[in-house]
């Protein structure tokens, strides 16, 4: 029997090594991939150009240089470029666009910013505290356990959604730019965070020792209190220290000067937007992978503990186009987010599925849709903007539409990327739309009952 069984384990791992060696790449596979690489004179001179050449410049399609132009039937009355520079704020500097025409036009100004610095101290700070509050709630849990490692992966960044600007701004208000400005740390963020990373994550590692050694909650909340207080240190060095109120006067449009009037962040976010409902907008997706006309939930996607996690309904494209051309006809822009990398014509500020010929300059196929590129991680949403213009044919199919992005002006058409509807279908994710524009149908999957979804989502 003890022969059978030494037989048959030595059988079957022959069996895996013949397997195993048949997988590999032998040398008559290598020849055999050699020969079909045929040097005529294309793939010469195919082979010169992209070994000393940007692929890019190779693969730029002539024939889509020019064919789309920047006019619209409707835009959004919006004014000035803003600069996010080396930082990962597109999901904050696109929301506070959408509402810096508000501003504008309340105080008769030629352009306004509102304060990305002051929001992103306390963006930062919230997710240091979430993080910390997230480790002491699964210090039971292995340190291989998934949802631990995670947070452990990527405590705190610069990254965030719609979801993330309205639980900062209920909190915490809003100010011009003016009186809390960028710094460099603010416009190149990489350093900062690494550091707070790094500390957070030592931070973490004492906490789970601190939970094991079941000492008193008392104790665990000083303890992390006293950690906060070491990463507010470290952002009031890098960003300057929020204020708590401030006096502010402003030129309109005519050049008169206003006297200086005194405000919290809480009352100033009170008076630039007015009736202004910041639970009145609902986020909606295009996402192929999943069913549509469902209410979805992303765990733990959020900035601040109290805070809402990332909610969406997911809709077919043709059906957020409507509703994101009549916002756009009531002069409402909207925060949007794309995968902007994807055929970007950087300097004509253009996408388009057209604008580079990557088949021809290889000779081979690329054939994923959207759903396959999305479940492979080929594409995903990588940056928001605000959404402002549209233009349409004779029929009201849409043709044209327009991003303000917040590269400053010398990127794009003059800080402004205009795409096709077709790159629309293919790159396209979501999109924050006041209710008044959407159909009663979708207010109602999105006030019910969420399906909740993993952080570590491919999607996400």
């Amino acid at each position: 029997m003890k022969s059978l069984v030494l037989f048959l384990s030595l059988f079957y791992v022959a069996i895996f090594n013949v397997t195993a060696q048949t997988n590999g790449l032998t040398n008559s596979d290598i020849e055999k991939i050699r020969s079909t690489f045929v040097s005529d004179s294309y793939t010469k001179g195919m082979q010169n150009a992209l070994s000393g050449n940007d692929i890019q410049k190779i693969a730029l399609n002539r024939s889509s240089v020019g064919a789309v132009d920047h006019l619209f039937k409707y835009r959004v009355s919006v004014s000035g470029i803003t600069n996010q520079k080396s930082s990962g704020r597109c999901w904050m500097f696109t929301s506070l666009n959408i509402f810096r025409p508000i501003a504008i036009k309340k105080y008769n100004l030629k352009e306004f910013e509102f304060s990305q610095n002051y929001l992103y101290f306390w963006d930062i700070l919230e997710k240091s505290n979430l993080f910390l509050n997230n480790i002491v709630a699964t210090a039971d849990k292995p340190f291989d356990d998934r949802k631990v490692n995670w947070y452990f992966k990527s405590p705190i960044d610069d990254g965030g959604v719609w979801n993330s600007f309205v639980n900062l701004v209920k909190k915490y208000g809003l100010m011009p730019k003016e009186i809390m400005p960028e710094t460099n740390s603010s416009e190149n963020t990489s350093w900062m965070i690494k550091l707070i990373a790094r500390k957070v994550r030592e931070d973490g590692l004492e906490l789970r020792t601190i939970v094991a050694a079941h000492k008193p909650q008392k104790q665990v909340e000083a303890r992390k209190l006293e950690m906060l207080t070491e990463v507010y240190r470290m952002l009031a060095l890098n960003l300057g220290q929020p204020p708590k109120d401030f006096q502010w006067r402003y030129k309109d449009k005519e050049g008169s000067v206003t006297d200086y009037k005194k405000y919290t962040p809480q009352s100033f976010r009170d008076e630039v937007l007015g009736d202004v409902n910041l639970d009145d907008y609902v986020m909606v997706m295009n996402d192929p992978t999943r069913p549509y006309y469902k209410h979805y939930e992303i765990e733990n996607y959020r900035n601040t503990q109290e805070g809402k996690n990332w909610h969406y309904v997911n809709l077919p494209n043709d059906e957020i186009k409507r509703y994101a051309i009549e916002s756009i006809k009531n002069n409402e822009a909207l925060y949007a987010s794309c995968d902007v990398a994807q055929q970007l014509n950087r300097k004509d500020g253009i996408l388009d599925v057209n604008n580079y010929d990557y088949e021809s300059v290889y000779g081979i196929k690329f054939g994923m849709d959207k759903k396959a590129r999305i479940l492979t991680g080929e594409s995903g949403s990588s940056h928001g903007m605000a959404l402002i213009a549209v233009d349409v044919n004779q029929n009201g199919k849409p043709l044209l539409w327009q991003f303000e992005n917040s590269w400053g002006n010398d990127t794009g058409h003059e800080g402004y990327l205009t795409f096709t509807d077709a790159w629309f279908d293919n790159y396209m994710f979501r999109f924050v739309i006041p209710k008044k524009y959407l159909d009663s149908k979708i207010v109602e999957i999105y006030n019910g009952k969420a399906e909740l979804l993993p952080p570590w989502d491919p999607m996400f």
